[in-house]
């Protein structure tokens, strides 16, 4: 199932058009991943970081609702003022929030009636913009834009939360029937010099980026290499097959705790069936593509894998150097494969540097020198998050196209698996 593209806005919006365009086909885009759902797949909540889609549904009209319409409507009056409670995520200064671990426990507002509510906040957000006038729409325009934002990144953890869900129902159920494409060979790994010094990373103001992307700055770095493409299966059932997973060097100490604790010995969704790997997708159950590229593993697994090759993570100043000035092509939610896919392109540069999986680096989520969060609110959108979680680069075949950026940090706690993650190894040049 294709997904519709949203366009991509940059800059500064200063005609309502193009701004009430990309809003419709946001919200669109959200409702195209949920038509294959019954009403029993919108509620189910596996374990407390995967959401059910119904309260994605609601979270991100929440969004506008709290931190645009309530603010910026006159005469604005809540569809239900119960809604302000039930669907704040972590804002505390939006008041209190319902328990994350308990929201499959929400049957209602019902599917239906979350729809509704969709619907009303639609239609209030278009009113509110079709009747700003121009000196004020650049300051509107910018916080609807950060929900569009905020919506894609929703969009992506629809996809990530509805495969955990699904996959924990012994029937194995299939999201949908899209074939995932796979490959007779895997492309031959090389690797890629980068020259040492001073380099500049960070967004530069063009268009839009999130405020955990600034300020742009330098840092100094010795000379690098990257692998041109992503780990492959194959050479992860190396790593299995040689006794990866049963070796207490190759993992940091917490990794190694969590290994014996959780019981890991594979990669999240694989199983071994009359002596195969397979895998859960959103396709169903299906066999392990030796060629495809090695998905949902943790940073400590990432991590043991490139020490038990002899190598190591790169930076996430590495990573953004090298993906500077490269285009914005790969296996995208757009595609509507929802699955990371056998490496492509012409083999002579990079492959797989953006979509497929994000990939790991072995930078600690921290703010850049000189970093601000925005005022109010909206500060806690990502300052209070920069501890504790290692970053993330490239995006997935769950992001949205035109969300990501060779700027763009991902960030998640270095035992998560449920997200669409990858390796992309490195060395000392």
């Amino acid at each position: 199932m294709a997904t519709p593209e949203t366009p991509l806005f940059t800059g500064t919006p200063r005609d309502a058009g193009p701004l009430v365009d990309a809003y419709q086909q946001t919200r669109r885009v959200t409702e195209a991943i949920c038509a294959p759902l019954a009403i029993e797949d919108y509620v189910i909540q596996a374990m407390p970081n995967a959401s059910p889609a119904k309260w994605h549904l609601g979270h991100v009209s929440w969004f506008f609702d709290a931190f645009i319409l309530k603010q910026r409507l006159a005469g604005y009056q809540p569809l239900n003022p119960k809604y302000y409670h039930l669907f704040n995520s972590y804002y505390n200064g939006a008041g209190p929030q319902f328990s994350r671990p308990a929201r499959g426990l929400l049957s209602r507002p019902t599917v239906e009636e979350t729809y509704k509510y969709r619907a009303y906040v639609d239609e209030s957000m278009l009113t509110l913009i079709e009747m700003t006038g121009p000196g004020q729409l650049p300051a509107l325009g910018s916080l609807v834009v950060l929900g569009l934002n905020h919506e894609q990144q929703h969009e992506e953890l629809l996809i990530t939360d509805l495969k955990y869900n699904l996959s924990v129902n012994p029937m194995r159920p299939a999201y949908q029937s899209t074939q995932i494409p796979r490959a007779s060979t895997a492309r031959p790994l090389r690797w890629i010099d980068f020259e040492g010094g001073l380099h500049w990373i960070g967004h530069d103001g063009n268009g839009y980026a999130f405020d955990n992307e600034w300020p742009r700055h330098q840092v100094y770095g010795a000379p690098y290499r990257l692998g041109s493409r992503l780990v492959t299966n194959g050479e992860f059932i190396e790593f299995i097959d040689g006794g990866g997973y049963t070796t207490a060097d190759l993992w940091l100490s917490d990794g190694w705790r969590t290994v014996q604790e959780q019981g890991w010995d594979a990669p999240l969704y694989w199983e071994r069936m009359n002596g195969q790997w397979w895998a859960y997708t959103m396709s169903g159950m299906q066999p392990v593509d030796e060629n495809g590229p090695v998905a949902h593993v943790s940073y400590y697994e990432a991590d043991a894998y490139a020490r038990w090759r002899g190598k190591r993570l790169p930076s996430e100043q590495e990573w953004e150097h090298a993906a500077a000035g490269e285009p914005i092509e790969g296996n995208f939610l757009d595609s509507g494969v929802y699955h990371p896919v056998p490496a492509g392109g012409s083999g002579r540069g990079f492959d797989q540097i953006f979509g497929d999986l994000w990939a790991w680096t072995r930078s600690p989520y921290a703010p850049y020198p000189g970093y601000k969060p925005l005022d109010g609110v909206l500060g806690e959108y990502n300052g209070k998050f920069m501890v504790n979680q290692m970053v993330l680069r490239g995006g997935s075949c769950a992001t949205p196209r035109s969300h990501i950026r060779a700027t763009y940090r991902n960030f998640f706690q270095p035992d998560a698996r449920w997200q669409f993650s990858g390796i992309r190894l490195a060395e000392d040049g």
